[in-house]
């Protein structure tokens, strides 16, 4: 099981995923989150990132500009695309930049997993994610899930990880019903918007792995 701590802002909330067992440290840059983090701020975080995490870079329909400044202050080890990205837009992303990118896709009903199929084809990951209300603010981290039942036995030809509405007393049931190897949590770990419980994370990662004491 490999878990993702996403919208890490400080390098102690990095070390806490990092030290908790995590697989990799999302990092959002998206305005409108409350887990934005500015490009000083990553280039800060990047000069002390633990060993063996892998960075993941979460952006928003990006230009090529942001994606490239994104490149030189953080270096990540993979783009998130999170925003309406088509699947054309994903592989240019892919062939430009030369770093691997994960593609988000909202799910609520059974027709949404067409599109999973879709990006499947041009992207290194799928994350499959709760797909948020029409007037949400925000394309992620609204702590929403979705009926985890609609992807029962639905497997992809390339790695994918599950996220929406994720917490430390859900995820293993999230889990054992997806057939999930990656999960993906942001606000289901946090004390505030945008501020990570340490206590929490370490649940999480706990439960993920099946490793509650």
């Amino acid at each position: 099981m490999r878990v993702k701590i996403c919208g890490l802002r400080t390098r102690a909330e990095v070390a806490v995923a990092a030290q908790s067992g995590a697989a990799y440290a999302g990092f959002v840059f998206f305005e409108k989150s409350p887990r934005h983090v500015t490009f000083s701020d990553a280039r800060w975080i990047a000069q002390e990132l633990p060993n063996g995490i892998q960075t993941v870079a979460l952006t928003v329909d990006p230009s090529d500009e942001e994606l490239a400044e994104i490149r030189e202050v953080l270096g990540p080890d993979m783009f998130q695309l999170h925003g309406s990205e088509t699947p054309d837009r994903v592989a240019e992303v892919r062939k430009r930049f030369k770093v691997p990118v994960m593609k988000a896709v909202g799910v609520a009903t059974v027709e949404d997993l067409e599109m999973i199929d879709l990006y499947a084809r041009v992207a290194d990951q799928i994350l499959v994610d709760a797909r948020p209300a029409p007037d949400a603010d925000l394309p992620g981290g609204n702590g929403i899930s979705f009926d985890w039942r609609l992807i029962d036995g639905y497997r992809w030809r390339i790695p994918w990880m599950l996220a929406g509405g994720l917490t430390p007393e859900n995820v293993a049931e999230a889990v054992h019903l997806t057939g999930a190897k990656q999960v993906d949590v942001s606000s289901g770990v946090e004390r505030s918007p945008g501020h990570k419980d340490p206590e929490k994370v370490a649940a999480f990662v706990a439960a993920a792995t099946g490793q509650m004491a």
